[in-house]
C-alpha cells in the first residue's frame, strides 16, 4: 500500500497518542488509518487483516515506512547497519531482563580479530540517542583508530518523556536494579559475544547520561575500571526530580551528600558556562579524591595532555587522588557551556572549540585498566 499524505498525517497522530495516551489508543489509531487507506484505494480488507499491524512494534514499523514513503513489510528483520565514514560494523540490538528492555547500538571496528579488546559504553544525554551521540563523540572513529569496541544504549521515551537516563530515582540507582541492571546487562551481553578485555571495561556519559555513569561507577566496580563524567552529577545528589532539578542549578542538597571513598578512577570534564548543570556539580563528583592534588592551566590554542588538536578554550586541568591512591582528573573547560568538548558538529550537544573531550578520556581509560582479581 502506497503512503500518502492523509496516511502520513494519520501516522503523526497516532504517534502523538501513542506518547501522550499510550499504545492501545495508538494502535486503534493506526488501524482506523489503514481501514480508511485501504478503502480510498479499493480494497476490501478490514483493520484485522494480516496487512494491518495488530501491536505497537508493527505500527511502528509502519511508520518508520511511512517516514520514507515506503511499503509497509510487518516483521521484516532489522538489517546490519554501518556507519558510513568508518569501515566496521554498526548494529542493532536488543536487551531485555526483569527491568524492562532497552535498544542498543554495537560498533565493532574492522580491526577486529578475536583478539581481546577494550571496551566502551557510551550513555547518551537527554533527546538524545545513539546514533546522535556516535556522530558527536566520534567514537567509533576512534574505535577504528585505536582497537576497541563501543556499546550504545538507547533510553526508551516510555521510560523517559525526553530520552533522559532516570539517574535521579532510587530505584534506578541500585545494582541488580532498574536501569542500572539493564546498562550493566548490555555490557555483560557484548562481554559475553564478544572477545573483550575484562579488564578494560569503561563507562562514560553526558549530562543524564554522565550522571549515569558515575551510577554504573559506583554500583558495578567490579564491571567497570573506570568512568567518565561530562557535565553531569554526582550518584547520590538526588532522590528525586525536584531533588534533581535543584542539584542541576547548584542547589545546596548535593553539596552534603556522604561521600564514600572511590573505587575507580574518574575522569570528569565540565564547562565553567554551564548554565545546565551547573559546575559545582563537578566539584562534587570527585570531593572524595582529596588526599592530594596537582594543578595545571592549559591555554587556549595549546595542545591537551595527550597531544590532541588545539583548542579556542583555555582549561584548567586537576590530577587528584584518592586515600586509597585511585586517581581522578578534572577538566573545568572556560567559557564552555552544556556540550562535549571538542565534538562534531554531526552531533547534537557539541562544542567543536573546546578541548578534545574524547582523545583525553580514551588516554585516561587506557592508563587505568582494572587490576586481575579485584572487586
Amino acid at each position: 500500500m502506497k503512503m500518502n499524505e492523509d496516511f502520513l498525517k494519520s501516522m503523526k497522530e497516532a504517534f502523538h497518542l501513542l506518547r501522550t495516551k499510550g499504545p492501545k489508543e495508538a494502535t486503534a489509531a493506526v488501524q482506523r488509518a489503514l481501514a480508511r487507506g485501504a478503502a480510498e484505494a479499493g480494497h476490501t480488507q478490514t483493520p484485522q487483516t494480516p496487512h494491518t499491524p495488530q501491536n505497537i512494534s508493527e505500527w511502528a514499523q509502519a511508520w518508520t515506512q511511512a517516514q520514507s514513503h515506503t511499503t509497509i513489510t510487518p516483521h521484516a528483520p532489522a538489517e546490519r547497519t554501518f556507519d558510513s565514514d568508518t569501515p566496521g560494523t554498526f548494529s542493532t540490538h536488543t536487551f531485555s531482563n526483569s527491568a524492562g528492555q532497552r535498544q542498543y547500538k554495537l560498533y565493532v571496528p574492522a580491526v577486529y580479530n578475536n583478539e581481546p579488546l577494550p571496551l566502551i559504553v557510551m550513555l547518551h544525554g537527554c533527546t538524545q540517542n545513539a546514533d546522535d551521540f556516535a556522530a558527536g563523540t566520534r567514537m567509533n572513529e576512534m574505535a577504528e583508530r585505536h582497537g576497541f569496541i563501543v556499546v550504545y544504549p538507547n533510553q526508551s521515551h516510555a521510560a523517559n518523556h525526553s530520552a533522559c537516563w532516570n539517574w535521579f530515582k532510587p530505584a534506578d540507582q541500585q545494582r541488580d536494579q532498574g536501569e542500572p541492571s539493564l546498562i550493566a546487562g548490555i555490557t555483560r551481553e557484548v562481554i559475553a559475544g564478544y572477545r573483550v578485555d575484562r579488564t578494560r571495561v569503561y563507562v562514560a556519559g553526558l549530562s543524564a547520561g554522565g550522571a549515569m555513569a558515575d551510577v554504573m561507577l559506583e554500583t558495578w566496580p567490579d564491571l567497570y575500571a573506570a568512568a567518565c563524567v561530562h557535565s553531569g552529577l554526582a550518584y547520590g545528589c538526588a532522590k528525586n526530580l525536584p531533588s534533581a532539578l535543584a542539584a542541576m542549578k547548584g542547589g545546596r542538597a548535593h553539596r552534603n551528600r556522604p561521600h564514600a571513598e572511590p573505587q575507580r578512577p574518574l575522569i570528569v570534564f565540565h564547562g565553567d558556562a554551564d548554565t545546565t548543570v551547573h559546575p559545582s556539580n563537578a566539584t562534587a563528583l570527585v570531593a572524595g579524591f582529596d588526599a592530594g592534588v596537582t594543578t595545571v592551566s592549559v591555554p587556549s590554542h595549546a595542545a591537551g595532555t595527550a597531544g590532541t588538536a588545539n583548542s579556542q578554550r583555555g582549561c584548567t586541568v586537576q590530577r587528584l587522588v584518592a586515600e586509597n591512591g585511585v586517581e581522578a582528573e578534572y577538566w573545568s573547560i572556560h567559557g564552555a557551556g552544556h556540550a562535549w568538548a571538542g565534538g562534531s558538529q554531526r552531533g547534537s550537544f557539541t562544542d567543536p572549540a573546546g578541548p578534545d573531550a574524547t582523545a583525553e578520556m580514551l588516554r585516561f581509560f587506557l592508563a587505568h585498566p582494572r587490576a586481575s582479581g579485584t572487586h
